[in-house]
């Protein structure tokens, strides 16, 4: 479980509150759409929540474990438990796909499989397995600077899969693809969160968020302002964000 503790982040030298006092708690296999307008803070909550930005005021309390008391080694295992994708995800143009999924990041993928590129055959299958599932079996073997940017986004998904992470953020993970595509990776996820309890968080499309998240939390102006089971919003709350 994450808990999150008045998490509070400023930025310029005015001290502009961009996250204001978020308070919340994320449970094993949920499913959460963050949504509202551009600049409401959904990204940089996300990358908090990720530990890769640091925020001014408040916690997070990770398995019992608090994010700002650990110490480097504890940040580290953290990072590693958690998937971070991009809008523009970050991959090795001259590798494929597939070795794209199979080397992964190296904050999750040991020294030696990094140097080498050497993978096992229950490796090799499992990475074609979740390939396919995100419907680029056609693609495993293309370099990564062949493929499109929606390409290359469910690639990124399909690398986080691989690795076992136990949470995934997403910033709008369905970007630049095809409704039938992104309704295939979406659902993947949802599958994930139900059988496997792996928590995804995700920016996503209001309407996106509608049919698949299990819950939303709703931001405008650097601050929660609902939060709710998934299911189609009710026009009091749309006009809120």
């Amino acid at each position: 479980m994450i808990k999150v503790q008045h998490l509070t982040k400023f930025i310029g030298v005015d001290k502009v509150a961009i996250l204001h006092d978020i308070n919340m708690d994320i449970f094993n296999g949920e499913m959460i759409a963050l949504v509202g307008p551009s600049g409401s803070g959904k990204t940089t909550l996300l990358r908090c929540l990720a530990v890769r930005d640091k925020w001014d005021q408040g916690n997070l309390i990770v398995d019992g474990v608090s994010v700002v008391d650990t110490g480097i080694i504890g940040k580290s295992r953290i990072k590693r438990e958690r998937a971070y994708l991009e809008q523009n995800p970050q991959l090795n143009l001259r590798r494929t796909a597939l070795k794209n999924v199979l080397i992964g990041q190296s904050s999750q993928t040991p020294w030696w499989r990094m140097l080498t590129g050497m993978v096992r055959s229950d490796d090799y299958m499992g990475a074609m397995d979740v390939i396919e599932s995100v419907g680029l079996l056609e693609k495993a073997h293309s370099k990564s600077d062949q493929l499109s940017g929606g390409e290359r986004q469910r690639i990124a998904i399909a690398r986080a899969l691989v690795h076992g992470a136990k949470v995934i953020l997403a910033d709008e993970p369905v970007i630049g693809l095809d409704p039938k595509s992104a309704e295939s990776v979406l659902s993947h996820l949802q599958k994930l969160c139900e059988e496997d309890k792996v928590t995804i968080i995700a920016v996503l499309p209001l309407e996106l968020a509608e049919r698949y998240a299990s819950r939303m939390i709703g931001l405008s102006g650097g601050k929660v302002v609902f939060d709710v089971q998934g299911r189609r919003l009710t026009v009091r709350e749309k006009n809120m964000l």
